[in-house]
């Protein structure tokens, strides 16, 4: 099974929707047992890479609303986070340009470490409110993922994989993606939006039938034996 997710680093439902869906794959056993693909999209292409607006300016701005009015909107996507659980930083969200980021994620799946890299990114612009956008920024974060800086300053100091990121978008609009996240599955089915958990269950299931996967084993108890206290264990 084949599932390629269209998406953006300052999404807050695309942050959202990952963790969705690896519950998803968690709770019908289908985990380990499905290629992710990473597909890039900007929400905002025009964004200044040195942009210094707040995400509350910057919804004022665009929808013609009073700052208040801003953050009141925010409070009903930050509560829908936590049902997933995740504590969203909205008060500290800075507007950030993804372009880079999105080269960084194409070049770190050539080094296996697409996923890692994927999940540190909305973490730490979410929860940590880290400016994404900046080069220093993203340098730190693929360095703690255990990329080598070097090589990472290398990237983003060039155009390397511009263009691929310019193809995903224009694929995900050639299959309709208007906003993210966008979910294909096996290029059969489509999955808009942090939809409601039994979506993204259902749409597994159907796949996997058709398919003939069967769910793994789901685990009870430990597989090893260990000496544990009220805090910890030791093995």
């Amino acid at each position: 099974m084949k599932i390629e997710i269209w998406s953006d680093y300052v999404c807050p439902f695309c942050y959202i929707g990952k963790k969705q869906l690896e519950k998803a794959l968690q709770d019908t056993g289908f985990a380990g047992q499905v290629e992710l693909v990473y597909k890039s999209y900007q929400l905002d292409p025009t964004t200044p890479v040195d942009a210094n607006v707040s995400t509350y300016e910057y919804l004022a701005k665009k929808y013609g609303m009073t700052l208040e009015k801003a953050i009141e909107m925010t409070q009903s996507v930050a509560a829908r986070a936590k049902e997933v659980g995740l504590d969203y930083n909205f008060d500290n969200l800075m507007e950030e340009n993804t372009f880079k980021a999105h080269r960084l994620v194409k070049w770190a799946e050539q080094q296996g470490k697409a996923s890692g890299l994927v999940e540190a990114l909305l973490h730490g612009y979410f929860i940590e409110a880290k400016r994404i956008g900046h080069d220093d920024v993203l340098i730190d974060i693929a360095e703690q993922l255990g990329l080598k800086r070097e090589e990472v300053e290398n990237v983003l100091s060039s155009d390397v994989f511009s263009s691929e990121v310019e193809d995903d978008i224009q694929e995900g609009l050639q299959l309709g993606v208007r906003g993210v996240p966008f979910f294909v599955v096996n290029r059969k089915y489509g999955i808009s939006g942090a939809q409601p958990q039994e979506v993204f269950e259902d749409t597994l299931r159907k796949v996997a039938e058709e398919e003939g996967l069967q769910p793994g084993l789901q685990m009870e108890g430990s597989t090893n034996a260990g000496v544990c206290t009220d805090e910890s264990c030791e093995f």
